[in-house]
């Protein structure tokens, strides 16, 4: 549901599961799926708090996982 395809991995973990050794991405990149996912623009969405304009994914545009959705 939502738009994302089920049973679909993005990269690898080691044997142990404990690191990503095959494409790594940082939880910013979920944060724009989910953003994508929901018709807003994760890059200019923003909120204000301690005086600054803030953004979910921070300073650097950051593109949604585009493997994952449907």
């Amino acid at each position: 549901g939502g738009g994302v395809k089920g049973g679909v991995s993005v990269g690898q973990t080691d044997e142990l599961g404990s690191r990503a050794v095959e494409d790594p991405l940082h939880v910013k990149h979920l944060h724009a799926t989910i953003l994508h996912q929901l018709g807003l623009d994760p890059n200019r969405l923003s909120y204000f708090y301690g005086g600054l304009d803030q953004r979910l994914v921070g300073v650097e545009p950051v593109d949604p996982i585009r493997r994952v959705i449907a």
